[in-house]
């Protein structure tokens, strides 16, 4: 069990790369790029939404019992990563 929740916070921390880096790709979008502000952001959430669902479904099949601590773990990652990404972001402003 112990295992299925380090994974999922692993999976969660993972799962917050994709807006990371959606972020960056908005911030260097130009009023005339291809992407824009929106599409890169846009790009992020589904690439971490993705990330967070096969994470979810590998471990459904693998091993069912263990999917609530995974899911929580994974969204209590998640949450936590974004939280530590904000007050870094404050603090060095």
């Amino acid at each position: 069990m112990i295992a299925a929740i380090v994974l999922g916070a692993v999976c969660g921390i993972l799962g917050f790369l994709p807006l990371y880096m959606g972020l960056r790709l908005a911030r260097k979008a130009t009023p005339t790029s291809n992407l824009g502000h929106a599409g890169a952001l846009l790009l992020g959430v589904l690439l971490s939404f993705l990330v967070l669902v096969v994470a979810f479904i590998v471990c459904a099949l693998a091993v069912r019992d263990l999917v609530l601590p995974f899911v929580l773990a994974e969204v209590g990652g998640l949450v936590v990563s974004a939280v530590v990404f904000g007050f870094g972001t404050f603090a060095r402003k």
